[in-house]
């Protein structure tokens, strides 16, 4: 080899270069599809525990809630009665119940909230909201707004949000109506 341009003195390394080069690629994209596929084996679990043990007996309850308040609402409003006070109060409830949300009242899952605080920045004060987040957030407002203005809402004034507590509050006032009307229905 006289001349440095006559042959690649590399040349039989260049398919060991690809083959190692292939190889780590094969190497991540396998690393990174294990990462995934367990982020959503843990998700998937996740979701199912909170669905079965959280949103569903929740969900449950508020809509059995709802359906006889507005079962009790109609037979009071078709039946002529002496004292409408009793209809009042079951409009008064459904207006109450139907303005309850499944994120006012789900318990504060503190494992995802310690999860989130332990991943924020030193710099970071608060978390990060996303754009759905904010976009659901200000609908949720455009919703509490429309709710006030509706006819025949409650005359209640707005002191934020539903709690658990109001809940528990509307469910017994559900059974003291059915107690009233000599029903025997459980919400």
């Amino acid at each position: 080899m006289d001349s440095p341009w006559e042959e690649d003195p590399r040349a039989d390394y260049a398919p060991e270069a690809d083959w190692a080069k292939l190889s780590n690629e094969f190497t991540n994209s396998g690393y990174r599809e294990g990462i995934i596929a367990g982020k959503e084996s843990a998700l998937q679990e996740g979701f199912d525990a909170g669905f079965a043990h959280v949103g569903v007996p929740i969900g449950r309850d508020l809509g059995s809630m709802r359906g006889i308040i507005s079962a009790i609402a109609s037979f009071l409003s078709s039946k002529s009665q002496e004292d409408p006070t009793t209809l009042t109060t079951a409009r008064e409830i459904s207006s109450s119940l139907a303005g309850i949300r499944f994120s006012d009242i789900v318990p504060v899952d503190q494992e995802a909230e310690q999860h989130a605080r332990e991943h924020l920045d030193a710099n970071d004060d608060l978390i990060e909201q996303s754009e759905e987040l904010l976009q659901k957030r200000e609908m949720e407002g455009l919703e509490d707004m429309l709710q006030r203005l509706t006819a025949g809402a409650t005359s209640r004034p707005l002191q934020g949000r539903p709690t658990r507590e109001d809940v528990i509050r509307l469910k017994e006032g559900i059974l003291t109506l059915c107690d009233q009307l000599g029903l025997d229905v459980t919400p």
